[in-house]
């Protein structure tokens, strides 16, 4: 084999050290051109997180007496007003009581008769009872004389046919007596019941409180409870001075509602303002009326008002004491788990991804079918992008609980570190692994789109 001249040898070199010089520029040129992802960041630190579970609701009284007449009738007289404030035992409204007036008469009158017929009865008891000492006694003095040979067998048979006949009469007037007697009990009951519905046709209050609803007009008809019906409600009675939450959470967040748990309330009506309250009911079924349209069930949780985070707006010259009226509308936050001083990012820095090798960089082929499978069957991880220099850094991480800002991060990060927060869409779908970044402020992270 004849040596390779010189020339040709340098020849050989230049051109490798020129084809070196090209791939180095080519690549530079990529990079320079490759265009920078716009993103803003914000560092991880510590800070305390409480999770909460949103519910809407309605506020009502802790205590709402609804009143229902005994009896039917017409109302004649109304003592009360919606709104009015009454007192245990006071006087609220009147229903006709004409027909159960006359009712108690008659029954009183049929009483007098039966304690008469039993006083009658009882001095037919003592005509008999006399009559058999009597007969008794004959047959006594008149049993020596038969003995003796003194009367004959035919007058003593009749004396003793006499003392049987007066003593069934006399054990049959004792009967009749009690007879008397039982008529004379179930008169003084019908005259019991009979002045009870007299007396229930005036409508007294059962507690202390306001009268928070009125359904009823003076000459309209109501109908009394019984056993098949709770009757007309005429009004309710409730006390405003204790007030709670009525709200529905969904099946997904009841687990994690507790007795005692803390709540911050926001009333409408009450606009920047936040009132404390704590959860006291927790519903262990969920009835017909609390499943939703799209089919999500949610149970019914009662959350008590503190007084004290009201008291400012109730005036001291008003005996209503509370500035809420039932049926206002509601936003609780139950907070169900509080954990201080770990290590949080904002929640739109966390992303899940499954496709962990293209967002590491390298690009999908759709033609193969077993790097497909392969991408398809990928776990979930939830992944943070930190801002390493220029490039973002794909981060997986283990995430603990939230609230509506920050999440807590067990494991993956430190503090200190910047993670990218936005775009939105830049963190959960497009950014790439090793992908260059440009870090700027969040208020002018849109600045670009908005021109």
């Amino acid at each position: 084999m004849s040596k390779i001249s010189k020339s040709t040898r340098n020849w050989i070199i230049g051109s490798i050290v020129f084809a070196v010089v090209i791939v180095l520029a080519l690549v530079f040129a990529r990079q320079r051109n490759q265009k920078e992802t716009e993103v803003s960041t914000e560092k991880a630190s510590y800070r305390s997180i409480i999770e909460t579970v949103a519910a809407n609701g309605k506020i009502q009284p802790a205590l709402e007496v609804k009143i229902s007449p005994y009896i039917s009738g017409e109302v004649v007289e109304l003592y009360v007003r919606e709104g009015n404030y009454v007192t245990k035992g006071e006087l609220l409204a009147k229903i006709d009581a004409t027909i159960y007036l006359s009712s108690f008469e008659q029954v009183e009158a049929s009483l007098n008769s039966a304690k008469a017929n039993m006083a009658n009865t009882r001095a037919r008891v003592a005509q008999a009872e006399a009559q058999f000492t009597k007969a008794q006694l004959d047959l006594n003095r008149n049993e020596k004389l038969w003995n003796q040979q003194v009367i004959s067998d035919a007058d003593w048979d009749a004396i003793k046919a006499s003392y049987k006949v007066s003593n069934a009469e006399f054990e049959a007037s004792k009967e009749s007596l009690k007879a008397t007697q039982f008529q004379v009990q179930n008169a003084e009951a019908a005259l019991k019941e009979a002045r009870e519905n007299l007396n229930r046709t005036n409508i007294y209050s059962p507690a202390d409180g306001t009268v928070s609803r009125l359904n009823v007009e003076v000459g309209e008809r109501v109908t009394g409870a019984s056993q098949f019906s709770s009757g007309t409600e005429i009004m309710r009675i409730a006390n405003l001075d204790r007030m709670e939450v009525k709200v529905e959470v969904s099946e997904n967040d009841i687990p994690r509602v507790k007795l005692n748990d803390t709540c911050l309330i926001e009333v409408d009506a009450y606009l920047n303002r936040k009132f404390k309250g704590y959860v006291t009911e927790i519903a262990t079924s969920a009835s017909n009326a609390t499943v939703s349209v799209d089919q999500v069930t949610n149970f019914e949780v009662k959350v008590m008002m503190l007084k004290s985070s009201y008291s400012d707006l109730v005036g001291s010259d008003t005996l209503i004491k509370s500035p809420f009226r039932p049926g206002m509308s509601a936003t609780v936050d139950i907070q169900t788990k509080i954990v201080n001083n770990v290590l949080t990012v904002p929640i739109q820095a966390v992303t899940t991804r499954e496709d962990t090798s293209s967002v590491a960089g390298t690009t999908r082929k759709k033609n193969d079918n077993e790097e497909e499978k392969k991408l398809a069957t990928a776990p979930l991880q939830e992944y943070v992008f930190v801002a390493d220099g220029a490039t973002a850094r794909l981060q997986a991480v283990k995430t603990g609980i939230q609230d509506n800002a920050y999440i807590e991060i067990l494991e993956g990060i430190n503090e200190n570190d910047e993670v990218i927060t936005g775009p939105y869409r830049a963190v959960s779908k497009t950014l790439k692994n090793k992908e260059k970044i440009k870090v700027v402020d969040n208020s002018k992270l849109f600045d670009k789109g908005k021109k």
